[in-house]
């Protein structure tokens, strides 16, 4: 696919959506202000939109066509429900605007493949934010696998307990809906669901039990899976939104031939256990990749940036496009289908 640099400017950026997550990306266009240009902001919500386009000084839609037929926007970073990504990826590229989708890329496996498919036909980048993989725990446990540090993988254990209490889903009609957002794996988890593939390798088949146990909403707050790579190591998740009071863990232990290794904390950003045979690393060098965190959200969105300026800057190719989306999209829909048909999904599945 043979796409246009943008090399004598700075890139313009339109945003859509400026609920909680938009801050970490305003954070990241400021944070690149000699290369990157927040032009244009869209919301239907008019009193955040009225408070966004204040602050930042930037003309403001509450329709996305008409934002799309007016803006100068070379790209469009889109912060909105996870169910609309989908018709409003293909939109855009329509329009011949590159785009930034946050997580999950989509809700249904097709939606997933028609946005990497409008993509490629109008000639534009589509980008699916995956910022976890750029945090320094995962960075340096993602080298000790590809340098084989473990040996064989045996098991690997990954938990998300974090809370979400009512009112938070009440905050959008659309939280925890099935068609707009899905689940504790969909939604929180799926950075999670995402390194179980990219840190470990593919799957090749999966089971789970999934339960709405506590909150008033369509998907589920609270699930198991049972994994089985291709290479044989096994390993399991467990998710819930249901923690009392307050987020507990986001971790991720492996049980290698040769090493163990467990991350955790609120969400992967401490090395609690680091071991291998090799004995290569002193204790002082893994404390220092620990970090603290204000949000489950890290500090990778910086990184990501950085990917997604020297990609359209004809640099570099991108970290995380659309094909590489699909990826834990098939995961995730494959979850969904296990608990659903009450049995094991062997991947590559038939995804609906």
């Amino acid at each position: 696919m043979k796409i246009k640099n943008i090399l004598d400017r700075k890139i313009k950026i339109a945003l859509v959506g400026c609920g909680r997550i938009s801050a970490n990306h305003f954070k990241a266009i400021e944070h690149y202000q000699n290369d990157l240009e927040l032009v244009t902001v869209c919301d239907t919500n008019q009193e955040r939109l009225q408070k966004t386009t204040s602050e930042k000084n930037v003309k403001g839609y509450d329709n996305l066509e008409q934002c799309l037929q007016e803006t100068s926007a070379d790209l469009i970073v889109l912060a909105t429900p996870s169910g609309l990504h989908a018709d409003q990826t293909c939109l855009a590229a329509k329009y011949g605007k590159h785009v930034i989708t946050e997580k999950p890329m989509a809700t249904q496996w097709q939606d997933g493949l028609r946005m990497v498919k409008t993509c490629d036909e109008n000639g534009v980048y589509l980008f699916i934010v995956k910022q976890n993989r750029h945090n320094l725990t995962i960075k340096v446990l993602k080298n000790a696998i590809e340098t084989n540090r473990f040996g064989r993988i045996f098991l690997v254990q990954s938990n998300v307990f974090w809370t979400r209490p009512q009112s938070y889903y009440d905050q959008a009609t659309w939280r925890g809906t099935w068609q707009y957002d899905g689940g504790a794996f969909m939604n929180q988890a799926s950075h999670y669901v995402d390194l179980l593939d990219w840190l470990i390798g593919p799957v090749e088949s999966i089971q789970s039990m999934m339960g709405t146990l506590a909150r008033n909403i369509e998907a589920e707050d609270t699930g198991v899976l049972n994994i089985k790579w291709r290479s044989g190591t096994l390993g399991s998740m467990s998710v819930t939104m249901l923690t009392y009071r307050q987020n507990l863990e986001g971790s991720i232990t492996i049980l290698g031939e040769k090493g163990t290794v467990r991350l955790g904390g609120p969400a992967l950003n401490q090395i609690q256990h680091w071991e291998f045979e090799d004995n290569l690393d002193s204790p002082e060098k893994i404390q220092s990749l620990n970090y603290d965190i204000s949000s489950v959200y890290g500090h990778g969105h910086l990184l990501y940036y950085d990917n997604v300026i020297q990609v359209l800057r004809g640099n570099a190719k991108p970290q995380t496009d659309g094909r590489e989306g699909l990826r834990s999209l098939g995961l995730l829909v494959s979850a969904y289908q296990s608990m659903k048909e009450g049995k094991t999904i062997h991947l590559p599945a038939e995804l609906s």
